[in-house]
C-alpha cells in the first residue's frame, strides 16, 4: 500500500547504470586529479561570466576563453573561428605530458594545425547555450583525443559529449538549455538558436547531480530553471542512497575524497 506513495526515480534503471557507467569512464580518462582539485560548478552569473562585450565576435571570443579556462583546456591548440571561416579539417595529433588538463598540463607532441571551433550567431542573445555549445565541443575534441569509447559504444559519443560537459563542471547551463519554452505567442523565440542536446532533461540533470554530489556543491539549484530544481533535488536524493549503498570501489574511493 505504502509503494502507491513512493515517487519514481527521476531516470529508470537502465539510464541510471549507463550515467553512472559514463560518469566513472569519465573519472577514469578525463583525469580525475583536475576533476577533484579543480573543476568548479560553473554558474551563469557575473562572477563566472564578468566581461563586458560590445559586438558579436567579442561576446563569442571571451565566452569561449572563459569555457576554456573552466575546462582546464588553456594549454590545448584550440583556435575559435568565425561561422564563415570554418573549414572541414583533420582532427591532429598532439600528446600532453602527465596531464590532460590544468596549469601543469603541456603538449610534448604539438599539433601540426590548430583544432578549429564555430559558434552559432543565434546563440549571442541566449548565452547559457552559447556556453553549453561551446562545453559540449571540448567534451567531443576530449573524446576524440583520448580516443576511448564511452560505455555503449561509438552510437553513443552524443550523449556521452553531454554527459562529459557536465563533469567539466558546466551541468547548469547543459541541464537549461536541453529545452526552450516557445513562450506564450512564440515572440523573441528562435529554434535556431537552441543548443542540439543528445541527453534528455532528467538524464542530464542526473549526471549534473553525480557531478554536484562529488563536489560538494549546495548552490547550483538556485541557477536551475524553476520547473527543473524539483527533478534535481530527486536526482540528488537518488544519488546520495545510491553512493551510499554502492560497493563499486571507484565511486566510494571518490565518495571519500569528495568536498564535504
Amino acid at each position: 500500500m505504502l509503494a502507491l506513495f513512493k515517487s519514481a526515480p527521476l531516470v529508470d534503471e537502465q539510464e541510471q547504470q549507463w550515467l553512472i557507467d559514463t560518469f566513472l569512464w569519465a573519472v577514469e580518462h578525463f583525469d580525475s586529479e583536475y576533476f577533484l582539485k579543480h573543476t568548479q560548478i560553473i554558474l551563469p552569473n557575473g562572477q563566472f561570466f564578468p566581461d563586458r562585450v560590445s559586438s558579436v565576435s567579442e561576446m563569442a571570443e571571451k565566452v569561449f576563453s572563459r569555457v576554456v579556462d573552466y575546462a582546464g583546456m588553456q594549454a590545448w591548440p584550440i583556435n575559435l573561428v568565425a561561422p564563415s571561416g570554418l573549414t572541414p579539417q583533420v582532427f591532429p595529433h598532439f600528446e600532453f605530458q602527465d596531464n590532460l588538463r590544468g596549469s601543469e598540463a603541456s603538449l610534448i607532441v604539438p599539433a601540426n594545425h590548430p583544432v578549429n571551433i564555430s559558434f552559432n550567431p543565434n546563440q549571442i542573445n541566449q548565452p547559457q547555450d552559447l556556453v553549453a555549445s561551446f562545453a559540449g565541443t571540448l567534451a567531443t575534441i576530449l573524446i576524440h583525443h583520448v580516443g576511448v569509447l564511452p560505455p555503449g559504444g561509438k552510437e553513443y559519443l552524443p550523449q556521452a559529449s553531454d554527459a562529459l560537459a557536465c563533469y567539466l563542471g558546466f551541468g547548469v547551463m547543459m541541464s537549461n538549455t536541453v529545452y526552450q519554452f516557445k513562450g506564450g505567442c512564440g515572440c523573441g523565440y528562435n529554434p535556431y538558436a537552441n543548443r542540439q542536446a543528445a541527453l534528455t532533461e532528467p538524464q542530464t540533470l542526473f549526471m549534473h547531480a553525480l557531478v554536484t554530489h562529488f563536489k560538494g556543491d549546495n548552490q547550483s539549484k538556485k541557477f536551475l530553471k524553476p520547473h527543473l530544481r524539483s527533478q534535481y533535488k530527486k536526482a540528488q536524493k537518488q544519488i546520495k542512497a545510491l553512493v551510499s549503498d554502492s560497493a563499486n570501489p571507484l565511486l566510494l574511493a571518490l565518495d571519500e575524497q569528495a568536498v564535504g
